[in-house]
């Protein structure tokens, strides 16, 4: 623990001393006392204990048993990461793996680019397009380090340290199985709504305005009992109509998609 604290306080120094180096990031709604390379290592042992938990249940789709779906979804992944607009695109690794459980309708990352989509979500979407809008909003609280954030502020600075040291095994799990209901400030949901929309328009492939085809539909369906997703991601009136706005802006909402990838993913799970 003592090196923890010895690391904390060199970036909190850093952090008053340098206001914009590379060990403190500066915007959005909070102040960011973690490295690049911390977010990635905090990321790799929260991936993993993730991975660990859902095989333990039996719902993680490893990748070398379901072929099939994974080639569909890194081809819709790809698209959105290559979009050349990610903040973070070389530095994080960038995976994607599915949960095997179609009663959730979720989808999260962890710190560091790992992503996760639960087969609910994939299998009640529409489209290919809405796939897209949600991974891309994903993909941006990953790329604009809200996850992290939102991460410090809940632990402390000197417990996630002490994670990426391999500390404190049994608050690594505990912050692995709270990604998946991590609720972010309107703030960063709203940043993380435009970016899909950036990134989207980055692809030439997909109409930008997905995720707000994702909204539509839920709103439509009326569902008693919302999805997972909104349930941790507050679903403001307006957050159609920015999106929508935003795709307006850039004139990208009129592209007509295919969706093989997409009903080749369904149809392997």
């Amino acid at each position: 623990m003592r090196n923890v604290l010895q690391k904390t306080g060199l970036l909190a120094g850093l952090a008053l001393t340098l206001g914009g180096a590379a060990s403190c990031s500066k915007d959005g709604d909070g102040v960011l006392l973690f490295s690049l390379e911390d977010d990635k290592a905090l990321g790799e042992k929260v991936a993993a204990q993730t991975d660990s938990t859902f095989r333990a249940k039996g719902q993680l789709l490893e990748a070398s048993q379901n072929p099939q779906a994974y080639a569909a979804l890194n081809k819709i992944v790809l698209r959105v990461l290559n979009s050349g607009k990610l903040q973070y695109r070389n530095e994080f690794p960038w995976d994607v793996k599915i949960i095997k459980d179609d009663k959730t309708q979720n989808a999260f990352a962890t710190p560091g680019g790992h992503i996760y989509v639960y087969s609910g979500l994939i299998k009640y979407l529409d489209n290919e397009t809405q796939l897209a809008g949600v991974l891309g909003h994903e993909i941006a609280h990953a790329d604009r380090r809200h996850t992290s954030r939102q991460l410090q502020q809940q632990y402390g600075i000197s417990v996630l340290l002490s994670l990426v040291l391999g500390d404190n095994q049994n608050t690594l799990v505990d912050v692995a199985s709270s990604l998946g209901q991590l609720k972010f400030s309107r703030d960063y949901e709203t940043e993380a709504d435009a970016y899909s929309v950036e990134y989207l328009n980055g692809t030439n492939y997909y109409a930008c305005d997905g995720a707000a085809g994702f909204f539509i539909k839920t709103q439509n369906d009326g569902q008693a009992s919302p999805p997972e997703f909104l349930s941790t991601h507050p679903n403001p009136g307006n957050r159609v109509q920015n999106i929508q706005a935003k795709a307006d802006e850039l004139n990208c909402r009129n592209r007509t998609a295919g969706s093989d990838d997409f009903n080749q993913l369904k149809s392997a799970l």
